[in-house]
């Protein structure tokens, strides 16, 4: 599979976590221009975790990496304190309010290596590689079959799903602790098994602001790209993640199959019994053909989960968030992320002039 693994390595799948002694240039900040956050030199990074929204940097002490206290903010280009504040992610009262005390194998190791052993702590590599998506290669290697290798494309919709859900949602282990450590990712999972007799993703009741949800349960922060998608029309038709994502790689963001402008037409093309009604979509959409108003996934996939300060990325439920619900819960709407310079109110008057639309939905 060389040009499947040539297209791979190029990926941030591929490159999420990386030894700077290794790669010298992945660190993206100059170390060398001091600032009051930064405690640390370049010599006491043993691994940096991401690229493109953050970058965070971790020490390593015995056996164990930690995880030291400044992140680079990539969009801003500054520097931000780095620790998991109290009343945020579920496990924070179970470690010390200490980095120094809190492991990233329990908290981060299982879903950016391949067979992270809880045990050992080791791995069989760093990083999202073959094995993670695919399950154990040894076999597969000496008697290359289809019957001993999984392949999501040949997965039903909902195994097929999890093997990106293990990683890309938040939820807790059904089991915890484990061996007297609190997991935040699914301890024991391969791919090709039951998802759900592992990890439970994370509880929302409907109309509450939590660390994890907005009150309509969309999701509040990245990294929950599954806690969304299992929510939606399309996963309840059968779509999968990777019917719209190539993890191999591709020349679009976000490893799409094809452009973000044109991605969702390939099923939801004008007069589609799968949506939208009419015989173009600026008559579903309102706005001009090629502008930002009329690509889909500017109304249906709002840029509203937070992944660092205010830096956002798209919601997986597909979902319309009207100005009127969203009012109601106090939370963004898909109008007013672009109309900056205008309110609800003056979003929902809009909707209620689109006559080909039902004035029961865009009121309530």
């Amino acid at each position: 599979h060389e040009q499947v693994f040539d297209r791979w390595s190029k990926t941030r799948m591929a490159n999420i976590v990386l030894d700077p002694a290794q790669h010298p240039d992945v660190i993206i900040p100059d170390l060398t221009k001091p600032d009051p956050l930064v405690k640390f030199t370049r010599k006491d990074i043993a691994f940096v975790y991401g690229s493109k929204w953050k970058q965070r940097y971790f020490t390593k002490v015995g056996d164990d990496f930690f995880p030291l206290g400044a992140q680079w903010d990539v969009t801003h280009k500054v520097w931000r304190a780095y620790m998991v504040q109290p009343g945020t992610d579920w496990w924070v009262p179970f470690y010390p309010a200490d980095n120094m005390k809190r492991p990233t194998g329990p908290t981060c190791d299982g879903c950016h290596s391949v067979n992270y052993d809880i045990r050992t702590k080791e791995v069989t590599e760093w990083n999202v590689g073959c094995e993670k998506c695919h399950g154990p290669g040894g076999e597969h290697i000496n008697r290359p079959s289809r019957s001993n290798i999984v392949n999501p494309a040949r997965l039903d919709f909902v195994h097929a799903s999890d093997v990106c859900i293990q990683c890309h949602s938040q939820g807790r282990p059904l089991k915890n602790p484990i061996e007297g450590k609190y997991f935040d990712w699914p301890v024991g999972f391969v791919v090709g098994q039951n998802l759900s007799d592992y990890w439970a993703l994370e509880d929302h009741t409907v109309g509450q602001l939590t660390f994890t949800h907005f009150p309509d349960g969309t999701a509040h922060k990245n990294r929950m790209q599954g806690n969304d998608f299992v929510q939606s029309a399309m996963y309840t038709h059968g779509v999968t993640c990777f019917s719209c994502h190539d993890v191999h790689g591709t020349q679009n963001n976000a490893d799409l199959l094809k452009p973000a402008s044109t991605m969702c037409l390939q099923c939801h093309g004008p007069s589609s019994p799968n949506g939208p009604r009419g015989l173009t979509i600026e008559q579903h959409t309102h706005h001009k053909a090629g502008s930002s108003g009329s690509e889909c996934v500017n109304c249906h996939m709002p840029r509203i989960e937070q992944t660092i300060a205010d830096v956002n990325v798209r919601s997986h439920t597909f979902r319309f968030i009207s100005p009127v619900e969203a009012e109601r819960l106090k939370m963004p709407n898909s109008c007013n992320l672009c109309h900056t310079e205008k309110n609800a109110e003056w979003a929902t008057e809009a909707l209620k002039q689109w006559r080909n639309e039902s004035p029961w939905r865009t009121a309530n």
